[in-house]
């Protein structure tokens, strides 16, 4: 099987070799800055929303601090700093995938991404991708999924980034990032260290978040290289090493501790020549932990999984209204744990994508995949989706797909608990949206359906060992509202977003809403600038939530900022900012038992030249 998969690479790859046509700027742009060119050329029927740098400097560095306040998504989390996973359209966080540059880098052990060790600051753009999308980004893209972009800009240009902050519960912050280039090369790299004894109030208590003292060390590195007019070779390469002390409870207090490591390597070969674009990447995801019962000695449980993948895409534009892409992706997946042994898995998958634009007003897509892996059989996957543009302000989008979860190494090896007779989810999903654009304001709004069976869920067994096992079906509907408004008066500008959420997500075999799903969620986030003053208001409110044998009470929570450029002429530029964090002092939970932090501050300053 192996040969065959390296005979239908070479074959693809050697064959785009054969294109004598001329270099199409408008492609080279496209293909060249934006790493994750899928997401762009095929999917016009899919609700994306774009956070550019503003947005993600305005906010908390944590992924989960940039996306409780600006998307629609619910994230909960055993404490600040702590664990966070999100809830997409009353999906749970292994349905959610996170994609950086274009691949999936879900966990292999627990099947998701802890979004509070995803540091914004060194990306370029995050992209929120609503609705499945396992046709383009493979397992647990059922929810949704939310894309980590660096572009590499091949013009001529260096510029570095300082940017050094101070907060209360002594947290510390640093962030330098450095980017240059000319028309034949470009590298950017950034560093980013948090620190933080996250010693916050419990309020209505007398107590203290004990033992919830965090660190971690982002670095990205990012290469680009014309090795020719038609060939580029780009280098990606992030890392992440974080020490978490586990916070307890309101009732049971902790003295753990966990060590976590992420390496992400790609190396990334494309040729474009006339209507022929050509992806070879290659890609090693490393994953490791170690977690210690007692901080206080040396007895620690422990997981790693390496990740070796081989990707190529192959596009071919057959007209300006017609093009195709077919993406062929091998992996192998090495696990080693105290806890689960070491499993193995081989993965093969083959995408075939086709984009078509029958008129200025309709263009639509059709996506077909089919995996192959080592331990399960998978099924066959779709997607359709389009657009039809009504009018000059009015455009209707919709989409339906069929996405899938493969059970992760925890699910089947786990000691005790894991269970080799799960079968993968299935899910079924179909999505209805309307956008209006004026010249002030875009509107979003989309109602959308999903309907998963096999469901994977873990669950006490009679002798109260948690155990996964494959549930009755569950279905998720609702709608989703989006606003988006920018205006300038003279010196005065002023942005504004909203998000609303209304989810319904119940498992079909109790016609109970799942838990930890809000009925409704939404926020807003005010951003107004005069020159060199600026500030900005962010409101979050979030419905109660229903938990095992209870409810938890929704709440409302608010954060404050004003800056100031104090330099923003010659070549070094300086600004100033002060950031109210729960501005009304709120007592609130994301989980049951588990507090949030009271009021608190930050002073920041970054520096550009």
């Amino acid at each position: 099987m192996k040969r065959r998969i390296l005979i239908l690479f070479l074959y693809t790859t050697g064959f785009c070799n054969f294109a004598q046509a001329q270099l199409d700027s408008i492609q080279k742009l496209d293909e060249v800055f934006l790493s994750d060119s899928k997401l762009v050329k095929y999917t016009s029927g899919i609700k994306v929303e774009t956070l550019n740098d503003s947005i993600i400097d305005r906010n908390q560095v944590s992924l989960t601090g940039l996306l409780a306040f600006n998307s629609n998504l619910y994230f909960k989390e055993n404490g600040f700093g702590m664990v966070s996973s999100p809830s997409f359209r009353g999906t749970n966080a292994s349905q959610t995938a996170v994609v950086w540059n274009g691949i999936n880098i879900n966990s292999q052990l627990n099947g998701q991404t802890d979004f509070n060790t995803i540091n914004t600051t060194n990306f370029d753009a995050i992209e929120i991708r609503s609705g499945g999308g396992s046709v383009q980004y493979g397992s647990g893209a059922i929810g949704g999924s939310i894309h980590l972009n660096n572009h590499l800009k091949f013009n001529s240009h260096f510029d570095t980034n300082v940017r050094l902050a101070y907060g209360s519960f002594n947290t510390k912050m640093t962030n330098i990032s450095s980017s240059y280039g000319n028309s034949k090369f470009t590298a950017n790299i950034g560093v980013a260290y948090v620190d933080s004894d996250n010693d916050y109030k419990y309020l209505g208590t007398g107590s203290v978040n004990e033992n919830g003292a965090f660190n971690n060390l982002n670095l990205n590195l990012n290469l680009g290289y014309f090795i020719s007019e038609t060939d580029v070779l780009k280098l990606y390469h992030q890392n992440y090493n974080g020490e978490r002390q586990f916070s307890g409870t309101l009732v049971a207090p902790s003295n753990s501790k966990f060590e976590d490591e992420n390496y992400r390597t790609m190396l990334e070969w494309t040729r474009i020549s006339g209507t022929i674009t050509s992806k070879l990447k290659a890609v090693h995801l490393k994953e490791r932990f170690k977690f210690f019962e007692n901080k206080d000695n040396a007895f620690f449980s422990f997981g790693e999984v390496n990740t070796f993948l081989l990707n190529h895409n192959f596009n071919y534009r057959v007209s300006d209204k017609l093009q195709f892409r077919s993406i062929l992706e091998y992996s192998n997946f090495d696990g080693d744990g105290s806890s689960f042994g070491d499993p193995k898995r081989n993965a093969f998958s083959a995408t075939v994508l086709m984009n078509h634009k029958p008129t200025t007003a309709f263009e639509y897509n059709i996506n077909l995949r089919q995996d192959v892996t080592s331990d399960f059989e998978n099924p066959f996957l779709f997607s359709v989706d389009g657009i039809f543009k009504a009018s000059q302000v009015y455009s209707i989008l919709f989409n339906a797909s069929k996405n899938f979860r493969i059970p992760t190494f925890n699910d089947l090896y786990w000691q005790p608990g894991g269970n080799l007779d799960l079968n993968p989810e299935a899910s079924y999903q179909f999505d209805l949206g309307h956008n209006l654009n004026f010249k002030h304001i875009n509107l979003k709004l989309n109602t959308y359906y999903i309907k998963t069976k096999d469901l994977i869920q873990w669950r006490p067994d009679n002798t109260g060992v948690w155990q996964p096992i494959n549930v009755a079906e569950s279905q998720s509907y609702g709608a989703e509202l989006e606003a988006h408004s920018k205006i300038k008066l003279k010196h005065n500008q002023f942005d504004f977003s909203g998000h609303y959420s209304y989810t319904v997500s119940e498992n079909l075999e109790t016609n109970k809403q799942l838990i930890y799903v809000p009925f409704h969620k939404g926020n807003v986030s005010v951003a107004y600038q005069h020159e060199s003053f600026s500030m900005f208001y962010q409101h979050q409110f979030t419905g109660e939530v229903f938990i095992i044998g209870d409810d938890l009470e929704g709440f409302n929570v608010a954060n404050i900022g004003f800056g100031y450029l104090l330099n923003k002429a010659g070549k070094v530029r300086y600004d100033i900012n002060f950031r109210i964090h729960n501005l009304y002092n709120k007592n609130y939970q994301n989980v049951a038992l588990r507090p949030m932090p009271n009021r608190n501050y930050q002073i920041l300053t970054t520096l550009k030249f």
